[in-house]
């Protein structure tokens, strides 16, 4: 096995092992004493953080939960390698998804793989996030702003001539739809969680009152 090889394998293990960081759950335990996955959806995610431990500890998680897709992505250069960043971001998702350090049940990997785009393709970065906080303010629900986010970058992705970008897009979109299955059921029984803002939750708010 060859140098290369080696070193490929390496950024792959480290970035496995940094998306295995389990944010939430150690944030949750160090600054408030309780483990998000027993609260809320049982996610230990950013938007569960969000709803059980409140703003704070969920801008922190969102941040971690991103860098480590940036900082996975960052390991060719760190490597000196000439390898596709967003193929060994795959690493840091598959590990925030599958996480060793919190029993391989971890979180839907959105946050970890938009901090991969970060550096990957800035601009398309800023496309990713424009187009998630427009959907986000509309339906009021981050799981359909996660979902229709996805779906969306992934056709802005065909414009780019970039058939790894737009395949890795697609996989991940597809991914994103099997993770939020049961928020999908949610989202039909008229029960999904709602953020406090946004047209839809303004609506719904006028409609109870």
């Amino acid at each position: 096995m060859d140098s290369n090889t080696l070193k490929i394998i390496a950024m792959c293990v480290i970035g496995y092992l940094l998306g295995s960081i389990p944010s939430g759950v150690w944030i949750g335990k160090l600054m408030y004493g309780k483990d998000v996955r027993d609260y809320g959806s049982g996610n230990m995610g950013t938007t569960n953080t969000f709803r059980v431990l409140g703003k704070k500890a969920g801008i922190i998680v969102l941040v971690m939960d991103m860098f480590k897709g940036t900082l996975t992505a960052l390991l060719p250069m760190m490597f000196g390698m000439h390898v596709n960043a967003l193929l060994i971001g795959l690493s840091a998702i598959i590990g925030h998804v599958f996480p060793i350090f919190a029993g391989f049940k971890g979180g839907k990997a959105v946050a970890t793989s938009v901090g991969v785009l970060l550096v990957y393709n800035p601009e398309f970065f800023l496309i990713a996030w424009v187009i998630f906080l427009i959907t986000l303010y509309v339906s009021s629900m981050v799981s359909v702003a996660s979902m229709v986010g996805f779906t969306l970058i992934t056709v802005v992705s065909l414009f780019y001539n970039d058939p790894i970008l737009t395949i890795v897009a697609l996989a991940l979109t597809i991914f994103i739809f099997l993770r939020h299955w049961g928020n999908i059921e949610r989202i039909k029984n008229g029960t999904e969680n709602m953020v406090h803002f946004g047209l839809l939750y303004r609506k719904k708010q006028k409609e109870n009152k």
